[in-house]
Order: C-alpha cells, then sequence, then structure tokens
C-alpha cells in the first residue's frame, strides 16, 4: 500500500521536474563505525562526548579575552512566544550581572537588540560604569550606533537616537560585533525571558 502511495506522488512530483529519492538506512554504517572509533580491549577509554564543529564554529579573535575593563554583553529574541532582552555586565575581576525581561509590546528582532542594549547601558550607568566595551550579535545596530549604517525605518531611529544619547554618558565606550556563537549567556537570557 505505501509504495502506491510513493509512485503517485513520484509520477505528480515529476511534473515539476523534482525527483523523490528514498532514504538509506544509515544505522548499521553509523554503528560500525562508532565500534571502531571506540575499540574495546586492553586499551579500554570511556567514550569521548564531543561536538566536532564546536572549535570550527568560530574563527578569529575572541573579544572578551582582549579587553580588561569592563564588557556589556546584550542579545534580543523575538519569537511566537513573545519578546525576550538579556544583558551581561562583566566586571575586570570576572564577576557576570546578568539581567533579563519579557517586553509586553511585540517588536521586531531589531527593535529587541536594541532593547537589550539599553537595558545594559541603563544597568551600566546605575553601576556608576565609566569605560565599557559593548558586545553584541547584531551587526545592523553595531554598524548604526557607530555612524557606519544609516536608518531610514523610522521605528528603528528613536532607538538608534537614545542609545546615542546613552553613549554620551561614558568618558570611554566602544561597541564591537561578535559572532552569535561566543554570545551565549546574553543569548540564552534573552531567549528564556521570551518564553516564560
Amino acid at each position: 500500500m505505501p509504495t502506491r502511495k510513493l509512485s503517485k506522488w513520484q509520477i505528480l512530483l515529476s511534473e515539476f521536474d523534482i525527483v523523490y529519492i528514498t532514504q538509506k538506512a544509515v544505522k548499521g554504517q553509523t554503528l560500525a563505525d562508532h565500534l571502531a572509533e571506540n575499540p574495546v580491549g586492553r586499551e579500554y577509554e570511556p567514550l569521548k562526548m564531543y561536538f566536532p564543529d564546536e572549535e570550527v564554529s568560530f574563527v578569529g579573535e575572541d573579544i572578551t579575552e582582549a579587553y580588561d575593563g569592563w564588557r556589556m554583553f546584550f542579545d534580543g529574541a523575538a519569537n511566537f512566544k513573545g519578546v525576550g532582552i538579556g544583558a551581561v555586565l562583566g566586571s575586570e575581576t570576572g564577576q557576570h550581572y546578568p539581567v533579563s525581561t519579557k517586553l509586553k509590546v511585540f517588536c521586531t528582532d531589531n527593535m529587541a537588540e536594541y532593547e537589550a542594549c539599553i537595558l545594559g547601558l541603563n544597568m551600566a550607568i546605575d553601576t556608576n560604569i565609566q569605560e565599557l566595551l559593548v558586545i553584541g550579535d547584531s551587526d545592523f545596530l553595531m554598524h548604526q550606533v557607530q555612524g557606519e549604517w544609516s536608518t531610514k525605518n523610522s521605528k528603528i531611529f528613536p532607538y538608534l537616537h537614545h542609545v546615542q544619547e546613552l553613549r554620551k554618558r561614558f568618558t570611554k565606550i566602544e561597541f564591537r560585533h561578535m559572532p552569535k556563537i561566543q554570545n551565549k549567556f546574553a543569548d540564552a537570557l534573552a531567549t528564556l525571558s521570551s518564553m516564560i
């Protein structure tokens, strides 16, 4: 019975130059590869659980290691459950001060990124921090705040203006972009707060 349905779909899809290929079983080969990599014998060692792409995900300098002062990581998350934002202040001594919240108003991803940045900057101002490195994974926000990109979106302009005003409250402030893979803590805060 299932083969008749598959052949019917193959005929219908062939009209649009789409070819259906049945999936081959790979379970046996996977088991054989696993046993070949982890033989049981005199030199038996427990399995090492690793993710092969974890080290390959990012190639470049680690921004967090090169800066000695206060750092602020931020991220915003907009999904079907809501909008969450998170920021983490990192001190010179290595202590972390996280903050996150769920927004009651739905907004776009870029607006959520700006909200998260503003949350973190306000936290740094309240803590009386004068020099700050702001790190985020929003390339859009970073280029706009640094004046490299302009905005034509009337909804984003008030956010950009507010960040520029907050920026004046610091003696030294830098904005740097980092890949999402390195911004895990702020990303997790934003995602969790959006789902609460």
